[in-house]
């Protein structure tokens, strides 16, 4: 992350694709994501954009996997972790209060928010380290 803000290129780079992620959010929160792909699509351009706001910098492929691999596994946590929220609301035995604090909209978002940035962050990984592959496939040493 500290790349990212490193030199004063980096730094115009990381703040302009700050910028167009919050233009790209709040387009899609202004034409709403409820079954509109153009407002999904608005959401996760934001999503990618802030992804990419920190790792524009990278030149490695082996940085672009790491990252591959950490979405892969964020999502997997994210599917565990609704497996069993869902699991806890369908439970008799739950309180209302825990029930309404899972079925929030709060917590919708969040999982919104989370789904996104791990679909942002596979596609980045998979794009980047392709790239730095063959860019630096070439090269010798």
């Amino acid at each position: 992350m500290t790349d990212s803000f490193s030199t004063p290129r980096n730094r115009i780079k990381t703040l302009a694709l700050l910028v167009v992620c919050g233009l790209s959010a709040l387009a899609a929160i202004v034409i709403g994501i409820d079954d509109n792909p153009p407002g999904i699509l608005l959401a996760l351009l934001a999503a990618i954009t802030i992804v990419l706001a920190f790792v524009h910098p990278w030149r490695t492929a082996r940085k672009f996997m790491f990252l591959l691999l950490t979405s892969v596994l964020g999502f997997v946590f994210f599917v565990v972790q609704n497996v069993i929220f869902d699991s806890i609301i369908q439970n008799p035995a739950t309180s209302n209060t825990l029930k309404f604090l899972m079925q929030s909209p709060v917590n919708d978002a969040l999982n919104l928010i989370l789904a996104m940035l791990c679909t942002a962050a596979f596609i980045i990984g998979t794009v980047g380290s392709i790239t730095m592959f063959i860019h630096g496939h070439g090269q010798t040493n």
